[in-house]
């Protein structure tokens, strides 16, 4: 399983951008996506997530800003941001909770927790 990142770039303050996060692979389902956000000295934190029904949950920061969404098979998330501020800033990571294929022939039925590789957003005049 792999999740590819990409879309990130360099914004003037008050612009826009989307980034977008592919999964593939053996996936049997995947329950649910989530952006997350790194910036220099500072911890991941979670910016937006949504679950496999479409339910969606934002960071304070990113409330009325940015929107989370999922193309119609489920296997790609979306982040748009609006209204860039310096302070978004950070290397974004997807996330993903999957189950595998071979993990529910098995019975395993517990999702697994992928990353993706990060891509670099720089909001600077």
């Amino acid at each position: 399983v792999q999740l590819q990142a990409s879309g990130g770039g360099l914004v003037q303050p008050g612009g826009s951008l989307r980034v977008s996060c592919a999964a593939s692979g053996s996936i049997f389902t995947i329950k649910s996506m989530g952006w997350y956000r790194q910036a220099p000295g500072k911890q991941r934190e979670v910016v937006a997530t949504i679950t496999s029904d479409g339910i969606t949950d934002y960071a304070d920061s990113a409330k009325g800003r940015f929107t989370i969404s999922r193309d119609h098979v489920g296997r790609t998330v979306y982040l748009q941001m609006n209204n860039l501020k310096p302070g978004d800033t950070a290397v974004y990571y997807c996330n993903a909770y999957i189950l595998e294929i071979s993990d529910y022939h098995q019975g395993r039925l517990s999702p697994t927790s992928y990353w993706g590789q990060g891509t670099q957003v720089t909001v600077s005049s």
